[in-house]
């Protein structure tokens, strides 16, 4: 589908800090917030837009250059965060035992994810090609921090992605997310951090650096680094921003360049001083909107435009706005714990806000029933789809996926919602 079914209501009508100055310093996943702040999405549907721009996994996978193929995952890794550009709704958390799914024919992909664990918040997924060419797997456990007039998000989980004809793995772990202005004035949103890819075949490293923003936004959304072989020599050098396009150019070019933009500020200061002041976290504007393409310069990847109905959506992509779409056919296959089925969401998709709400309270207090009576009777929770083990690359803890989802066979399911 290319719009949801009710366009979004304008939450300039609630005070977010009327809630939010209770919990100064206090873990944000331990707090309740009123629907109104949310997306119409579980964060098991949100992950999966990791996977929009899954192009760039098959052509890794078609590349015969180790370094190539390197360009192909950091491109991939760098466009899996570019979905969260603008998108400051709140995606639901997930009940414990909640499921997602999702089969994609026309990107040559499919992907289950469930929410392992409650407290703390942790959900896994995994996916895989549909020619067998790759799988894709990792576990999220967001930890938000509330700085007054900020959250920060710091994505806790490793993403792992295999590209079997090349029997590679690589591994990396996803930059913070920050939402700023969260009290007065306009939500805006920076990504930064390291993000190290490792091809652990052949120890070759890709080390990106998510800008923070700056004083004078001059760095905003800007994303750069270099691949570099075993013996830590550089190989290219990659550039752009997370929310347009990434670029791979000669290292010594790159550096040149960098030499010569950081002459020319300079000059620019000291010709003349110009005084800006910006207020609070006021959104900086970017020095221009796009990035300068250094001459001999290879594109990698560059986004997809939102469609023109995104800011009544939620600010969602065309691949976003999909996500929640259920049909009858899907309806008698799917298990009875994939959030297309969850009454919360679908209210507010629906444009039903009080009914969401209740839904949503339902939900919370229905989860905290079953959890006393588990710990009354003394039994543990059981994952269904995923396991507890190392991570076969860098050893440590992950959440591996058991297998058997997809033969259809659903009993003993929870009784979620």
């Amino acid at each position: 589908r290319t719009s949801l079914p009710s366009p979004m209501f304008s939450r300039n009508d609630f005070s977010i800090w009327s809630i939010l100055r209770k919990c100064i310093g206090m873990e944000l996943s331990k707090i309740t917030m009123p629907v109104i702040f949310n997306e119409p999405l579980s964060f098991l549907q949100r992950l999966t837009e990791y996977m929009e721009h899954t192009y760039l996994i098959h052509k890794a996978s078609s590349l015969s250059s180790t370094t190539e193929r390197m360009q192909c995952v950091a491109a991939f890794a760098v466009s899996a965060v570019a979905s969260q550009w603008e998108r400051t709704g709140k995606p639901f958390n997930p009940l414990l035992g909640e499921t997602y799914e999702l089969i994609r024919d026309d990107l040559g992909f499919r992907l289950l994810s469930e929410q392992v664990s409650h407290h703390p918040p942790i959900s896994a997924f995994y996916a895989e090609g549909l020619n067998n060419d790759f799988v894709f797997h990792g576990s999220i456990y967001p930890k938000l921090k509330f700085w007054g007039k900020s959250v920060e998000a710091e994505p806790k989980g490793t993403m792992t992605l295999e590209l079997l004809e090349h029997n590679e793995a690589y591994t990396w772990t996803n930059p913070t997310c920050c939402v700023h202005n969260i009290i007065v004035g306009k939500l805006w949103i920076e990504q930064y951090g390291n993000v190290e890819i490792t091809n652990h075949k052949t120890g070759e490293k890709c080390v990106l650096s998510f800008k923070p923003c700056g004083l004078f936004g001059k760095e905003l959304h800007k994303v750069e680094g270099y691949i570099q072989d075993k013996s830590k020599k550089k190989l290219c050098a990659l550039y752009g921003k997370w929310t347009e396009c990434l670029y791979s150019v000669d290292p010594a070019t790159f550096e040149a360049y960098k030499k010569n933009d950081k002459k020319n500020a300079e000059e620019k200061k000291s010709g003349k001083q110009v005084l800006i002041t910006l207020r609070g976290d006021e959104m900086p504007l970017p020095d221009s909107e796009s990035v300068y393409v250094i001459p001999g310069s290879i594109l990698l990847w560059k986004i997809t435009p939102r469609p023109p109905n995104s800011a009544q959506m939620y600010n969602f992509t065309s691949f976003a706005m999909a996500l929640n779409e259920l049909d009858k056919e899907m309806e008698s296959v799917i298990p009875k714990t994939d959030c297309r089925l969850r009454p919360d969401i679908r209210a507010m998709e629906n444009g039903e806000i009080d009914l969401a709400s209740e839904e949503k309270k339902r939900l919370e207090e229905k989860q905290r029933t079953a959890r006393k009576n588990r710990s009354k009777s003394e039994e543990d929770w059981k994952t269904r789809w995923f396991h507890q083990g190392p991570n076969p690359y860098t050893g440590t803890q992950d959440w591996l996926y058991s297998g058997n989802y997809w033969d259809r066979n659903y009993f003993n399911l929870p009784d979620i919602y």
